[in-house]
């Protein structure tokens, strides 16, 4: 091959440079074009990124403080809560939910979703649930009111049964007084007779104190409706002329003296609303009767009921 047609041949290393200068050139732009696009794409992640973190911190923010607020209301109305329970239970699975997806490190735009809308049905149950507690405290303090009125009038009828008690009792004791009163016997036809008593039994009334021997003590029962039947005890006090009681030292109750000796005691057996004849007789232990009066006073129940006077003579015959 001649020199000229070797210069006339082309030449196609020219060719395949700016081939592969263009291929490099595409190469790059490529690669530039996609490190763009990736930047970009890694720039919508990191913002979608903040976006969700600042949604996620929005709906913590807002769980928080409803959870706060529903805190210090449990807490400060615990007397409440057996009336609450329905709600508590529908609180509490709301808030177990929330938590559950905010937990979550990887929570979805769906499940932030749910919890946002969980969080506004919180809200409206904490705002029941307030309400609720209003109206509870509301009843309460109705209760309270009227529970206050209930001792208040308790209290004043226990005073006025304490007082109708008293009042019985008084009553009572009044009316057992009375009736004390009422059946304490009455003597009447009071009599003292001086006797001589012969050695024959024959007996001669007297008036002297030498011939006396006994007296004779008779009176009446009088009729009492009250006094029930059985067996009296009748005390008879003789005082001698000399004004001491002639007693061997036995005593009895008198309402109004207290104890008070007396001379003899008569048991008589009494129906009620009847008369009674008592007679007594009583001998001088010394055997010998002083001249002047004899006074005797009849006892029943511890009041006197009847009294009577003896007056015994000198005699007026020497040697009689």
């Amino acid at each position: 091959m001649s020199t000229s047609e070797e210069s006339q041949k082309p030449d196609n290393r020219k060719i395949i440079y700016g081939v592969l200068i263009a291929l490099l050139l595409s190469t790059w732009s490529y690669i530039i074009y996609d490190k763009s696009k990736t930047k970009e794409k890694l720039e919508q992640r990191d913002s979608q990124i903040v976006t969700v973190n600042a949604e996620k911190d929005s709906i913590q923010l807002a769980f928080n403080s409803a959870s706060s607020k529903l805190d210090s209301l449990q807490t400060s109305n615990t007397k409440f809560q057996g009336a609450l329970a329905e709600q508590n239970d529908k609180i509490s699975k709301l808030k177990s939910d929330i938590s559950s997806i905010l937990n979550k490190k990887n929570a979805s735009d769906e499940e932030l979703k749910r919890a946002k809308d969980e969080i506004g049905q919180l809200k409206i149950e904490i705002e029941g649930y307030s309400a609720e507690i209003a109206r509870l405290k509301g009843e309460n303090k109705v209760l309270s009111s009227a529970n206050a009125q209930l001792t208040t009038q308790k209290d004043s009828l226990n005073s006025a049964a304490q007082r109708l008690q008293q009042n019985l009792a008084s009553t009572e004791a009044a009316k057992r007084n009375v009736e004390d009163l009422a059946s304490t016997l009455h003597a009447s036809n009071i009599a003292i007779a001086a006797i001589d008593k012969k050695s024959s039994g024959k007996e001669v009334l007297t008036t002297t104190a030498k011939k006396a021997n006994l007296l004779r003590f008779t009176f009446d029962l009088d009729e009492n409706m009250v006094s029930p039947s059985g067996l009296k005890q009748i005390y008879i006090c003789v005082t001698g002329p000399d004004g001491k009681p002639i007693t061997d030292g036995s005593t009895f109750v008198s309402r109004e003296e207290g104890a008070k000796v007396y001379t003899m005691r008569v048991d008589s057996t009494y129906e009620q609303g009847k008369r009674k004849a008592i007679k007594a007789d009583w001998k001088n232990t010394s055997g010998k009767y002083q001249v002047g009066d004899y006074k005797i006073s009849i006892y029943n129940n511890g009041f006197k009921i009847g009294e009577g006077v003896k007056t015994l003579k000198k005699s007026t015959f020497l040697g009689l």
